[in-house]
């Protein structure tokens, strides 16, 4: 593993985590995001798996800076040891050119999971498309800024390993930037989250725009951390 990218993801998820208004919660979204337990986090540094739980739930004081470059670093090692997997997929999510904040979280899954199953975990309304087909994964996506940072290239990189997967847009108000979007790109998602917005307020276009590329197209107002939690915890 090359030292100055994992030094960067290092940076990046300790600010990440030292500067979140919740640090607890964003501790665990990156200690689920690289699949590492409670049990293995804590025995590889040496501590009780509650206190690794305390400080996740916000049950025990935020730690310091030098305690979270301690966490941080333990989760990479444990990663490494496994051969980097995770690393090589945020690192080169994160800094190929791709502008800070884009991708909030992305995880692939070991087996298929179906669209109608997706849709439950995530408390969405499916608009059109159907149901029975599967995902291999999903990318959570801040839509402006993508829309603004991002080259037809570049947005190509946010399904992961396969394009079988749900791309998850926040920061939505009607659907129609991230559809447009990925009607000018080569590669089409097997089904697209548009999150913060119930049907009422999705453009009628918007649709018609899913049903021409294939796309099943949902729309949820679940908060954004409870999605990512519970599709990270579902034992699928």
């Amino acid at each position: 593993m090359e030292s100055g990218l994992r030094h960067r993801l290092a940076e990046k998820m300790a600010g990440e985590i030292t500067l979140s208004d919740s640090p607890g919660k964003t501790l665990k979204k990156w200690r689920l995001s690289f699949d590492i337990s409670q049990g293995q986090l804590s025995e590889y540094l040496g501590v009780s798996p509650s206190v690794i739980s305390d400080y996740e739930s916000g049950r025990r004081k935020s730690p310091g800076t030098a305690i979270i470059g301690r966490i941080v670093d333990s989760i990479l090692a444990i990663d490494e040891a496994k051969g980097g997997k995770y690393i090589h997929k945020y690192a080169s999510l994160l800094f190929a050119e791709m502008g800070d904040g884009v991708i909030y979280d992305l995880h692939d899954y070991k087996s298929p999971i179906d669209l109608a199953t997706f849709a439950g975990a995530i408390s969405a309304d499916v608009i059109t498309g159907p149901t029975h087909l599967s995902i291999y994964g999903y990318t959570v996506i801040d839509s402006l800024r993508a829309i603004m940072n991002l080259t037809a290239s570049e947005f190509n990189r946010i399904y992961g390993w396969s394009t079988e997967r749900a791309l998850i847009f926040t920061g939505v108000s009607n659907g129609k930037s991230p559809m447009v979007a990925i009607r000018v790109t080569p590669f089409k998602p097997r089904c697209v989250v548009l999150h913060g917005i119930s049907l009422d307020n999705v453009h009628p276009i918007v649709p018609k725009m899913a049903e021409k590329d294939n796309i099943t197209l949902m729309c949820t107002t679940q908060g954004i951390e409870d999605i990512v939690e519970r599709l990270r915890e579902e034992k699928w």
